[in-house]
Parts: structure tokens; sequence; C-alpha cells
């Protein structure tokens, strides 16, 4: 089926990377640990809090600190004890803030293709997973209609999954994550 679109104006057809339908490729469970690496204005945060539940924790983490602060806003107004807002610089190790070894899952959504520091942002994002943890890379596979990356930034599902294999990561499978998206899902050993 074919939905429309609107953005900056532009009707735009085809599928978009929409949270709660893409989040069900996740298995989040109740009480789980989860990081959503370059969180931006929080487009993910209501469907990973509830996800988590009121047990769980979801690190939202973004390097813009303006964003950092909406999200807090955000997280309070609607009642997301759950969430902890971090300043994370990703693409330095250590520098997420998230503690070591407790996701459950780590996501990126729209945010690979943006790191100039692919290898050291995988490095920190493993710090910060458990044994058997998932990684979640969903991103543009293709520049369109001026949206996400120009054509020459695009990172390709193939380069994407040989990245995360080099850093250790085991790929498991890929997943529907829109007409203009791909999904991978990887596993830490």
């Amino acid at each position: 089926m074919d939905e429309t679109n609107q953005s900056a104006g532009v009707e735009l057809q085809g599928r978009f990377v929409v949270p709660s339908v893409v989040t069900t490729h996740f298995h989040i469970r109740e009480g789980d640990t989860v990081a959503d690496f370059g969180a931006g204005g929080g487009y993910f945060l209501d469907v990973l809090a509830q996800a988590v539940g009121q047990e769980g924790v979801v690190y939202a983490c973004e390097i813009q600190k303006d964003l950092v602060e909406k999200l807090g806003n955000i997280a309070r107004t609607k009642g997301l004890a759950q969430v902890q807002p971090l300043w994370s610089d990703v693409e330095e190790l250590s520098g997420s803030k998230v503690p070591e070894g407790v996701l459950d899952a780590a996501i990126l959504v729209n945010t690979f293709f943006q790191l100039e520091d692919k290898s050291t942002a995988l490095k920190e994002i493993a710090r910060t997973m458990r044994s058997g943890g998932k990684l979640f890379v969903v991103d543009w596979s293709e520049s369109f209609a001026g949206l996400g990356p120009q054509p020459d930034a695009v990172v390709t599902e193939a380069l994407t999954k040989d990245l995360c294999e080099q850093e250790g990561f085991v790929f498991e499978r890929s997943f529907d994550a829109g007409d203009h998206h791909y999904g991978l899902a990887f596993r830490k050993p």
C-alpha cells in the first residue's frame, strides 16, 4: 500500500520509517535497557519507552545539546521516567556516557550516514552492549526528493553490513524499514 507523506511542503510518495512499525523488528521486551544513538528530536522516544515499560531504561543519546534539552522536556512532559537523555559523542570511546555492557539493544536510525568515524562509533556502541545484545541499523538506501543524505553520502546496506562485521558484530537479518531505507540486525557475541 502506498502512503503519501508531507514534508517541507513537498508531496512524497512511499513509506518512510514509522517508529511503531520498525520497532516491532527490534524485539524489545519490558525491562530492557536500550539506547537510541542519534535520538534527534525524539522520533522514537514514545515507542521505545512503551516497549521497555516502567522497569526498563531508554538512553536518548544526542550530540546536539539543544536537542538533548528538548528530549528531556519531552520525557518530563509525557511522564517518561524511563527515558534518560544524554549528551553523547558516539564517535569518541566512552563519549556516549552510556555505562559499559548494559544495553540489550542499540539503535541507529538515520544516523549511520552522518558518522564521520564509523569504526570508532561502532566500537563505542559495542562497549555499551552486553554479550548477546542487539544492534539495529536503519538508514537511507538512497537520497530521495532532497531528504536524507546527498547521493554521495549514502552508506549502502552492503557497506554498513561489512563495517559492522569488521567491528565484531554478527549479522542476523535484514528487515523492512520503508521504501527508502534498509534495516539490519546484528548481535554482539
